[in-house]
């Protein structure tokens, strides 16, 4: 099973100490989309989504200076536990002019993931801004034909040889570029990772 990623320990000890806003801004900035992107894959409206997104956020803000892991448990585990449960009380509450004894909201209630999924849906989520940031780094290091060859051709699938015509270069150029820009992502996930 895939896990939420560990958090850094320097992030823990930063974001315990409240006065630390960068530990904080760093924190935000990796959990917050990941934790939006699963409130709305669990069927969340944006509006609803931001609002628990920031409950999650503010109960992680009053309960971290206190975090002291169980034996066995991790950082990781609280926090997926904390997001789930505010995203299905989030589901399970409703406007408070709604009907009462309609089944709509038990369905969608029974057809959220179980916490297994949860876990493995937390772990794709933080991949996948992982990834973008990685993108966001490489891509301001490179020139723009560089990063238009490996976009056309790894995220929008065309072949080299469309791509090279897109952009006027050589096939051959379409292919380094490609290359270049996947070696660099992945040196530049690594560096990330050494860093959780």
């Amino acid at each position: 099973m895939t896990e939420f990623p560990e958090t850094r320990a320097t992030l823990l000890a930063g974001v315990k100490a409240r006065e630390n806003r960068e530990a904080w801004e760093d924190f935000l900035l990796t959990y917050r989309p990941v934790i939006y992107r699963m409130a709305r894959r669990r069927g969340l409206q944006d509006a609803d989504a931001q609002d628990a997104v920031q409950n999650i956020l503010v109960r992680v803000s009053a309960a971290i200076a206190d975090y002291e892991p169980q034996p066995g448990t991790k950082f990781r585990h609280w926090l997926r536990r904390v997001a789930r449960n505010a995203i299905l009380s989030a589901l399970s509450r409703g406007p408070k002019d709604a009907a009462v004894g309609g089944t709509a909201a038990d369905e969608q209630l029974q057809r959220q993931p179980e916490q297994d999924d949860a876990s493995r849906e937390l772990a794709h989520e933080h991949r996948r801004e992982q990834f973008h940031r990685a993108a966001a780094v490489v891509r301001s290091d490179v020139n723009t034909e560089t990063w238009q060859a490996f976009e056309l051709t790894v995220v929008q699938g065309l072949s080299c040889e469309d791509a090279a015509k897109t952009i006027g270069k050589s096939v051959g150029t379409v292919y380094a570029a490609r290359s270049r820009i996947i070696k660099r992502l992945r040196e530049q996930l690594d560096r990330m990772q050494e860093l959780n």
